[in-house]
């Protein structure tokens, strides 16, 4: 924290939120008393990530004061915001008003210094000061002014966390390991994100006739990619399950998203039913000529029916159709109800 001049009327002080370990000195010269000190009224920014400055100022006078903040420096003006709840401050009172600063994050790209054939050097060091007047545009105004504080651009460097306090305290250090930092830190990204390249789910999709070929899942055009995706991640389980009753409705819900109705006890409230329609078998005594069956239904035979809702939309009859001849056993018949919702 550091003080402004002396004032009769008011003192101002600065606080940042941000402040920078280590100063831009020549060379690898390791932290001061002095460097510190000069380092606590000093502001440190990173490209795209903001930081705030909050000044204090408080009114000396037995009456209240009107007072307007300004902010001066050798900085584009669009980086500095001042956030304050008002303009008074009541006699013997403090009030606090914010220096949001925010530097655009292709800082370091956009500069024009940097291009081929530019002598300038990129400037990373601004100075500022902020200018409070007081009772503005009447015949009692004073401008009170703070000491100048400093604001050093640097980009954000994780890799210094590793090193230790002694290092981190030397700014070229911090610079130089930034170079390390975008050159490793790319292929350290792509493996902590490895796994997702491997999930048919969130995988590129250049890669999921890759990963269809792990599993022996052929890649049919006629199916989305959401489809896609799916089926791939879950095919190793849709062949355990060929051929049964729980196969079937799951590569149905893949397909129609229709929930899979786990919870209803009743197979035919479910809106993907599959049912094997058993009627009572042949009893002496009960019979009737006409209508006694043997065995109580037709052998090896079962019925499929699709409840539909506006959500997943209408579904292709002939593409069901082919999914159940694919995934029943050869010598099963079976029976196709679609109910798709009213247009």
């Amino acid at each position: 924290m550091t003080q402004s001049r002396s004032s009769p009327a008011v003192r101002i002080q600065l606080t940042p939120m941000q402040i920078p370990e280590a100063l831009p000195v020549g060379g690898l010269t390791f932290a001061s008393t002095e460097n510190m000190d000069a380092a606590s009224c000093s502001l440190l920014l990173h490209p795209g990530h903001p930081s705030e400055m909050i000044v204090h100022v408080e009114n000396f006078k037995s009456r209240p004061l009107q007072v307007n903040l300004s902010v001066e420096g050798n900085f584009p003006s669009e980086w500095c915001q001042i956030i304050t709840d008002g303009n008074e401050i009541a006699p013997n009172k403090k009030m606090d008003v914010s220096l949001y600063f925010s530097i655009p994050d292709t800082f370091f790209e956009d500069q024009e210094a940097i291009n081929s054939g530019k002598k300038d050097k990129l400037t990373l060091n601004f100075r500022s000061l902020v200018t409070v007047h007081i009772d503005q545009g009447t015949d009692n105004e004073e401008i009170h002014r703070s000491e100048y504080f400093d604001l050093y651009i640097r980009p954000y460097t994780a890799y210094m966390e590793f090193l230790p306090i002694l290092y981190r305290e030397i700014d070229f250090i911090g610079r130089f390991m930034k170079i390390f930092e975008q050159a490793f830190q790319p292929i350290i990204d792509s493996y902590n994100v490895m796994w997702a390249n491997l999930d048919p789910l969130t995988s590129p999709q250049a890669l999921l006739p890759f990963m269809a070929h792990w599993v022996a899942w052929q890649v049919d055009s006629v199916w989305d990619l959401q489809q896609q995706r799916r089926l791939i991640r879950r095919a190793v389980e849709l062949y355990r399950w060929r051929g049964t009753r729980k196969g079937l409705r799951l590569y149905l819900h893949l397909y129609t998203g229709l929930p899979l109705d786990e919870h209803l006890p009743n197979e035919a409230d479910k809106h993907i039913s599959i049912t094997e329609p058993f009627g009572p078998s042949f009893i002496i005594g009960d019979a009737q000529i006409g209508n006694a069956v043997l065995a109580g239904g037709q052998a090896y035979h079962f019925v499929v029916r699709l409840r539909s809702n506006i959500s997943s939309g209408i579904i292709n009859e002939q593409l069901i159709q082919r999914i159940i001849e694919q995934e029943k056993p050869a010598f099963c018949t079976y029976e196709l109800t679609i109910e798709n919702p009213p247009s």
